[in-house]
């Protein structure tokens, strides 16, 4: 590749960085720190840690982004480790099953679980049978304690993130290094303690900081459980005085900084942490057969698993096809009405359309963006192209929320970008969001596929008189074609069923995307809910084949998306 090129790509991606990723974000922290006079102020700043109710959402927050990430941990480890260490009944499958609480956005899941869960729902409805909870008694599991609803809703949803990070981890470990530990006498948890968990802990950290990050700035979940005591719930219910009032723009800078920073730590700290191993060769390491007991018990152990990370999905598939679900274990009677009214309500079809349109043009500028920084940053030799590989990756530590609410705030009547404000059309600025918010994903892929293929194979077809740009065509993009499809796949799966920027910028009916569409519905009176989750149905038939066709793409490599 010319280096003329390469310049050329950097300075379009600086560019575009710079108007739809930086900008916004300055005109976040100008509505927050600066005042009326245009002078610098943490007047505002220093109200909003003064003031109990904020100061209150972002302590809940972290709280809530702490727990749902530990529960999550908890969840995926033992679960990566059995899978990385032993062979059992159905591995293949199970290990398969396992993505599947990546099919569903987490706000769908806690519509499914408020009906398993709820006054009136379905655990209730089987304690009365089983005779364990008086006739006429009932709980409200999670209205009783919120916040842990909350938490457990996030991370049943999100486990597999730190799932496949720690499986890829795990599986780079030479054996070696624990089989001298062993015979040096450290044996069993020990073992893993000190020397196992060390040597994963760079992956691990990776997908936790995914995870903390997508709990802490989490919108849909905390409004479906009316769970409004933290700071981006607040930032949403702000958003209509956000001409004249500076808190909402504080406390998205305040959400911003402790987003960044987790990045820059995960980066700094465990980014560089990397051990020689030795080739793996040199072990008899792998998985293990046990014996009959064990066996089964590990295939429990994950079937147990993904059986409680499915209730919010069986839920949501229960209510979709039932005419009521009132106080019963399961429906008593069945219907394929809500699908056919999902199809035919005024709010669905454009939805499904809108998002349809937004997704794939959103892909098409992330594949074309992907492929150029990826290749600029692998292949050429320009000064700077870690910056490049930095600003491409940044959108992962930057919420949706935060970079929704910069959208709006950069496009408010007076302002530069006043003609894209999302009040009278949104589309230009969802497709904006959608690209900038998923772009890591293609660049992690094609940057993969681009390392894996030799730079040979294009030097040789440029000895034979293939100019640089048409062997990259001919020659390498075919060879990574894997890649990009998983991550394309990737980048328009998660873009049809983006929340944040949805709820935010999608302010018209007639350009809800299918997100703001479910959740419009689910606050319906009537049969709302019933629609809502047959459009939730939909969104995970959908996000389930991409899913399966990720896995089959990339195998144990799928987790190095996932991450910082």
């Amino acid at each position: 590749m010319s280096q003329n090129f390469a310049r050329l790509v950097f300075g379009l991606t600086a560019a575009f960085f710079a108007a739809f990723f930086v900008w916004p974000v300055l005109q976040i922290l100008r509505g927050g720190f600066v005042d009326a006079d245009g002078h610098l102020t943490f007047a505002y700043l220093r109200a909003l840690l003064s003031d109990p109710l904020y100061l209150g959402g972002l302590r809940n927050s972290f709280l809530l982004a702490c727990a749902g990430t530990t529960l999550a941990v908890l969840v995926a480890l033992p679960l990566a480790v059995v899978a990385d260490r032993f062979v059992f009944p159905a591995k293949n499958l199970l290990g398969s099953l396992i993505l599947i609480p990546m099919i569903l956005p987490p706000f769908v899941g806690a519509i499914g679980i408020k009906q398993v869960f709820g006054q009136y729902g379905a655990f209730n409805a089987l304690l009365h049978h089983l005779h364990l909870l008086a006739p006429g008694a009932t709980i409200d599991w999670f209205a009783a304690n919120q916040f842990w609803g909350v938490a457990a809703v996030e991370a049943l949803s999100l486990y597999p993130i730190i799932y496949l990070n720690a499986v890829a981890a795990l599986a780079n470990i030479d054996p070696a290094m624990e089989e001298a530990a062993q015979n040096l006498g450290c044996t069993g948890l020990r073992r893993f303690w000190k020397i196992t968990l060390p040597l994963i802990q760079p992956g691990l950290f990776a997908g936790g900081t995914i995870v903390f990050i997508w709990i802490f700035t989490e919108l849909g979940t905390p409004l479906v459980f009316d769970y409004d005591r933290v700071t981006s719930v607040q930032i949403y219910y702000g958003l209509k005085d956000i001409g004249g009032n500076p808190f909402p723009y504080a406390l998205t800078a305040v959400m911003l900084a402790s987003s960044v920073g987790l990045y820059a730590l995960g980066k700094g700290i465990f980014g560089r942490a990397n051990y020689a191993m030795m080739a793996k060769a040199t072990s008899s390491g792998g998985a293990r057969a046990l014996s009959r007991g064990p066996a089964w018990l590990c295939t429990a152990l994950f079937a147990g698993v993904t059986l409680v990370a499915v209730l919010p999905h069986l839920g949501v598939v229960f209510v979709a096809f039932s005419t009521d679900w009132y106080g019963t274990v399961v429906p008593h009677a069945y219907t394929l009405d809500n699908f056919r009214l999902a199809l035919g309500h005024d709010l669905t079809v454009p939805a499904i359309a809108n998002s349809l349109k937004f997704a794939s043009a959103s892909t098409i500028v992330d594949i074309f963006l992907g492929i150029a920084i990826a290749y600029v940053v692998v292949r050429s030799k320009i000064a700077g192209r870690q910056i490049l590989d930095f600003l491409a990756m940044l959108p992962l530590a930057v919420p949706g929320l935060v970079l929704a609410f910069g959208y709006l705030a950069m496009s408010q009547d007076g302002k530069f970008f006043s003609f894209l404000n999302p009040v009278q059309n949104p589309t230009i600025l969802l497709i904006i969001a959608y690209s900038i918010r998923r772009l890591p994903y293609v660049v992690r892929s094609a940057a993969a596929g681009f390392q894996q293929t030799s730079e040979t194979l294009e030097e040789a077809a440029q000895n034979l008189g293939s100019p640089p740009l048409k062997a990259l065509v001919r020659i390498t993009l075919p060879l990574i074609a894997a890649n990009l499809i998983a991550g394309g796949l990737l980048a328009f799966a998660f873009a049809m069923l983006e929340v944040s920027d949805s709820l935010i910028l999608a302010q018209k009916q007639a350009y809800y995307p299918i997100t703001k569409a479910i959740m419009e519905l689910f606050q319906l009176l009537g049969d709302g809910k019933f629609i809502a989750s047959a459009l939730g149905v939909w969104a995970m038939a959908f996000l389930g084949v991409t899913i399966v066709g990720l896995s089959l793409l990339l195998g144990k490599k799928l987790g190095a998306i996932f991450r910082v």
